[in-house]
């Protein structure tokens, strides 16, 4: 059985793209981002295999799959916001402005150990004040590193270079390929429908 280490229903979304039937089992301590602790690339893939290490030495005749997704802006990386303002914040500092979207990821199995990290450029729209306040307020993106769904109506992308579905927290284009040996069409919200 695979178990998808996570509780983010983004990611059980996008996992549902590759396999029907899954478990879902939370880590404890799921959220232990140290951000400044290690270098700011190698935090993803570092905390998915914590994750997944978790999971899977409690379920070691199963198969695991983790992952932790961190907003790398000018050099820093951006978790979920503490509280409003804190995502106003964030937001007003990625406006009109490019960053990227690691996610790391790990699959462990009784056979074999897969992690790796896939990236993304998302480029943001010039926003006011208004429509950042507007935006967290309808949107209430406290549960999202760096105070955004991509997926969200109302969205502050402008467009994205790579992955979208690796911005929503699970690159299942490279899932796909690097664990179950297949290709598929990339993933956007339309080809969800």
């Amino acid at each position: 059985m695979l178990i998808l280490a996570s509780g983010s229903p983004r990611r059980k979304e996008l996992l549902s793209l590759l396999k029907e039937d899954f478990a879902i089992v939370v880590p404890m301590d799921e959220e232990r981002l140290y951000l400044g602790a290690r270098p700011i690339e190698t935090l993803p893939q570092e905390e998915s295999k914590v994750k997944a290490y978790r999971v899977f030495s409690l379920y070691p005749r199963d198969e695991v799959l983790a992952a932790d997704t961190v907003v790398v802006h000018e050099g820093k990386g951006l978790g979920k916001p503490k509280d409003r303002e804190d995502a106003c914040r964030m937001l007003r500092s990625l406006s009109g402005k490019r960053h990227v979207v690691l996610t790391g990821y790990t699959y462990l199995s009784p056979a074999k150990e897969i992690s790796r990290t896939v990236r993304s450029e998302v480029y943001f729209k010039d926003l006011s004040d208004k429509e950042i306040e507007f935006y967290v307020d309808n949107a209430k993106p406290f549960d999202k590193a760096g105070s955004y769904g991509i997926q969200d109506e109302g969205t502050p992308v402008l467009r994205v270079a790579g992955s979208f579905a690796n911005v929503m927290g699970l690159p299942v284009e490279d899932i796909a390929l690097h664990v179950f040996g297949r290709k598929i069409e990339p993933y956007s919200p339309k080809s969800a429908r």
